[in-house]
């Protein structure tokens, strides 16, 4: 019986790949995390070598494996860190790092694409406007900057989907991530002519499109034989690491919600019909169940929170600096955090924007910094939020994900400024739970991602907002809400 064999989920990371072991019935059976190197080669920029993904993967599945019968496993699903740019020539050897979902590089190309080519166009072509994230400003700048390493390139790939080509030889993507390559014909699902002409790239250049629950191929018999399983394993097309979360935490219907605190912050929006926010605030992109989705992307979320306990108080007992922090305290903090580390995307669009602390005096102390962070980054997320119910979305609840997810704090803070209720999935392993669940659909055991869903995804607890705490989040909120429109200039004078 298929629900008897074992699965393989990928969740490729910016800092790590975890791996997860799952059986038929969605008990995780065994979990393994492999980190690589982040490199930093200039300010603002961000980049990995595509091989450190592929010897941590392939290290970490034969760990993942130890004491299990490697022979039961069926199928490989990946989700991973969107948007970076893998190249390979024609021998497909990486050209380059990967210039990552995080690098800010690109401001005079996201210029170029949303005031030359224009937004208009850009929103019609594929149903986004350009953010310096996204992957055809990132070719626009390799072809200006690198014109030598531009004109090798024979394929271009998304991270995810080099795993995916290592492990079976195809040059494949799926429609979610593809989504957020601003090459996507998002509506109809198809590359877009008009963009290929203005990044000067060939369709031969770009994968093969499926649906990230269909098959791709089997493992190669030399890396099975590497990794110690069958030779008929069918790897799966995969997804974006938010459509792979939002599979992992049952959204997948109509109106459905998601919102992950991971390294970057989402908050997602299941739909069964397509749709553009006419300011493009939020990127409309294909989803994992074959459908569509609204997000919104925020560039550091946990990690600002790992940031500033790291990097400045230098310390990673991040429970401890939160534990002095009690209900009387929320919503009453005079310290306030712009999260904008990396620049941002959802929904400011600057790559200028910076982090801030504002409303420090000598009282100021090491919790209150903290709060603002939690809340900072909370305030942020509900700014997306905003644009989604000017649209007239109704969110009612919202599942809730990722590492920032783990602390109840943060759940608190998140429940309250949001003023919704937040589950919390009994299996809180965001993108790695997505791909395995994909990788049973793909493989026959379930008939669809929703019966998959329906059948694997449970509630472990609900966060309840709280009417009088939410009443003074409302009040900082609103003067949240002040602090980057007063910043915006000064932020383009420091950069």
């Amino acid at each position: 019986m298929l629900k008897n064999n074992l699965y393989i989920g990928v969740d490729l990371g910016t800092s790590a790949v975890k791996l997860l072991l799952v059986d038929g019935e969605g008990t995780i059976k065994n979990s393994i995390s492999k980190e690589y190197p982040l490199s930093f080669p200039h300010p603002g920029w961000s980049e990995q070598e595509p091989l450190d993904w592929w010897k941590a993967c392939t290290e970490g599945i034969r760990e993942l494996l130890t004491g299990f019968d490697a022979s039961l496993v069926a199928g490989i699903g990946c989700g991973g860190q969107m948007h970076g740019l893998v190249s390979l020539d024609d021998k497909d050897q990486v050209i380059r790092p990967a210039i990552l979902w995080n690098d800010g590089r690109t401001a005079d190309e996201v210029v170029y694409l949303n005031e030359t080519i224009g937004k208009d166009k850009l929103s019609a072509y594929t149903a986004n406007i350009a953010f310096a994230g996204f992957t055809a400003p990132k070719i626009l700048w390799m072809k200006k900057h690198e014109p030598d390493n531009f004109a090798r390139i024979s394929k271009i790939m998304l991270p995810k989907d080099y795993i995916n080509y290592r492990l079976t030889g195809v040059h494949a993507c799926d429609y979610s991530d593809a989504s957020g390559m601003l090459l996507l014909d998002v509506q109809h699902k198809e590359w877009s002519e008009e963009m290929l002409k203005i990044c000067d790239v060939r369709r031969d250049q770009l994968p093969r499109l499926f649906e990230s629950y269909e098959v791709i191929g089997t493992v190669k018999k030399e890396v099975a034989g590497e990794l110690g399983i069958p030779e008929n394993v069918r790897v799966i097309a995969g997804a974006g690491d938010n459509a792979a979360a939002a599979i992992g935490t049952g959204t997948v219907g109509d109106g459905d919600c998601n919102i992950s605190l991971g390294t970057s912050g989402t908050i997602f929006i299941s739909s069964d019909t397509f749709g553009v926010d006419s300011f493009n605030a939020l990127h409309s992109f294909a989803h994992a169940n074959g459908k569509y989705h609204l997000m919104g992307c925020m560039l550091s979320a946990a990690s600002c929170n790992k940031w500033f306990c790291d990097e400045i108080l230098q310390t990673k007992d991040y429970a401890g600096e939160q534990k002095d922090i009690t209900d009387d305290k929320l919503g009453r903090n005079n310290v306030f955090f712009l999260p904008y580390l990396m620049g941002e995307r959802s929904p400011i669009n600057d790559t200028d924007a910076r982090g801030t602390f504002t409303g420090l005096t000598m009282d100021a102390t090491r919790e209150n910094l903290v709060q603002a962070v939690l809340e900072g980054v909370s305030f942020a997320i509900r700014d997306s939020f905003e644009v989604a119910k000017a649209l007239g979305i109704s969110i009612e609840k919202s599942k809730l994900c990722g590492g920032g997810a783990k602390s109840p704090l943060w759940r608190k803070i998140m429940a309250n400024v949001l003023n919704i209720p937040l589950e919390i999935p009994q299996a809180e392993e965001g993108p790695g739970y997505g791909g395995a669940m994909l990788a049973m659909v793909g493989c026959g055991a379930y008939a669809s991602v929703q019966d998959c869903a329906d059948a694997l995804v449970k509630t472990a607890k609900v966060i309840q907002p709280d009417p009088e705490l939410s009443a003074r989040y409302e009040a900082q909120y609103r003067k949240f809400q002040k602090i980057y429109p007063a910043m915006k200039a000064l932020f383009q004078e420091i950069k």
